[in-house]
């Protein structure tokens, strides 16, 4: 195993599970906190917004929920990114990557229809994980968890 034990090898992974649950609580935050702002301010005060409105049913529920996944994965992947390097460029690449990804796909799927909303929530997905990173950043660096190390 490349003169990794077993041991090592366990504590990166618990690491990463860290990791990956301070990014799915955080974009799960950002979710709730996104979800309030566009029901509350933007579908209210913007007419071609209103399509932002959210009901909070079951959907909102499986939406966070699906939230939390992406946060979970961006958290582990993102500590691997960012590794104990100092470059910022991986960092924000990271977080462009996953948010861009989110964010694309929702302005594919509403092309035929009013983009504003969708334009609205690309934005909101490249914030999320920028929040995410943050989280994960600052958890390293009040030794929460441990940067996976250089190679």
């Amino acid at each position: 195993m490349n003169g990794i034990s077993d041991r090592q090898l366990m504590a990166e992974r618990l690491e990463s599970l860290k990791a990956g649950l301070v990014g799915g609580f955080s974009l799960c935050f950002a979710f709730a906190i996104a979800s309030l702002i566009n029901t509350l301010v933007l579908a209210k005060y913007f007419p071609r917004l209103a399509s932002l409105q959210i009901d909070f049913d079951w959907h909102w529920c499986v939406s966070g929920a699906i939230a939390a996944i992406c946060g979970l994965l961006f958290g582990v992947t993102y500590r691997y990114i960012i590794r104990s390097d100092k470059n910022p460029q991986l960092k924000a690449g990271g977080v462009l990557a996953f948010g861009f990804v989110r964010g694309l796909t929702q302005i594919e799927v509403g092309w035929n229809a009013d983009i504003l909303p969708c334009v609205v929530l690309a934005g909101e997905s490249v914030l999320w994980f920028a929040i995410a990173a943050i989280a994960v950043d600052t958890a390293i660096q009040f030794g929460w968890l441990t940067s996976f190390p250089s190679i």
